[in-house]
């Protein structure tokens, strides 16, 4: 079936989630790869990272603890959080670099390897940043304004003042489940639009914007689902694995919290697949045709070749 055709438009989320899981059987070496070695220990890094700064911050808040220490232990939590963020941010844009450029050379008949993957990716990567640093800009108004609601409900509850503390936890809810899920939606396709469409940046949000409007609420729904899926996995390892020593034995929590990183590992990959065909079947619903050649062209400039390619995107094995 062409990604151009009127039929994908009309795709549900289960037809959207049954062609994204698909994918990995057309080159299961190439994403096995690509999972060992950077949704894995992104993944590892996303759960672990509270490991290692739970007892820091409880030595923190613990009043008996040595004064003459703080300044020290402030100065680890700061640099540890600081090389989280850097390691997590580097491994977020690297893992989807490599997942829509593997997932687009599929769908091109484009031979795919994980040395191509990785060579193409130091290109992929420098505009996936530049993407990154918009979306960037736009949470940090979001949370600005986010936080000045906090302090209004804070100060509401000291007043007692009924009206303002429903109206800021209105705000605040609708702020949460509103606009941050559809700007999460927002970086997302931005993500993808950056790898294979020859703009970045602002031009890609403004491109996912357009691509998202009739596709909004299947948008929503897939991002809602997905940060549900790891508030509870994160909930769960939180409660047995970080905070669960003293009920539970230190061969329990290893098992649980081996199988909670291999859940989010499954989680994120599937997460990146869906991303990258919500692409095609927001292209299908605006009727702007997706050219195979010039995909295949725009893809082979990662890599400096050009292999002329005339024909439609197919995807063989979608089933509608």
């Amino acid at each position: 079936m062409d990604l151009a055709s009127e039929e994908l438009q009309f795709l549900t989320i289960p037809d959207i989630l049954r062609e994204s899981t698909s994918i990995p059987k057309r080159s299961p070496k190439t994403f096995y790869l690509i999972t060992l070695s950077l949704i894995f220990p992104l993944s590892f890094a996303i759960l672990a990272h509270s490991l290692f700064t739970h007892p820091l911050l409880a030595q923190l808040q613990n009043p008996y603890a040595d004064p003459a220490q703080a300044g020290h232990r402030w100065t680890l939590l700061l640099v540890f959080q600081l090389c989280y963020l850097i390691f997590l941010f580097a491994f977020s844009l690297l893992s989807t670099a490599a997942v829509v450029f593997t997932v687009a050379s599929l769908y091109t008949s484009k031979a795919v390897s994980f040395s191509s993957t990785v060579s193409a990716i130091p290109k992929v990567f420098k505009r996936l940043f530049i993407t990154y640093l918009w979306v960037s800009l736009l949470m940090v108004v979001y949370n600005l304004i986010f936080i000045g609601f906090l302090i209004l409900l804070i100060a509401a509850i000291d007043i007692n003042n009924p009206f303002l503390v429903v109206f800021s936890l209105l705000v605040i809810a609708l702020l949460f489940l509103v606009v941050h899920i559809y700007i999460t939606a927002l970086w997302h396709l931005a993500s993808v639009v950056s790898v294979l469409e020859p703009i970045y940046g602002f031009a890609a949000m403004k491109k996912s914007y357009e691509l998202l409007k009739g596709k909004t609420r299947v948008a929503a729904m897939l991002v809602f689902v997905y940060l549900a899926i790891c508030m509870v996995i994160g909930g769960v390892f939180g409660a047995i694995v970080v905070h669960g020593g003293e009920k539970n034995s230190v061969f329990f929590r290893i098992v649980v919290g081996g199988f909670l990183v291999g859940v989010l590992v499954i989680v994120n990959l599937v997460g990146l697949l869906v991303q990258s065909v919500f692409y095609y079947v927001c292209k299908s619903y605006h009727h702007q045709g997706i050219d195979k050649s010039a995909l295949h062209d725009h893809l082979g400039g990662y890599l400096g070749e050009y292999v002329p390619l005339k024909s439609s995107v197919q995807m063989e094995n979608l089933e509608v």
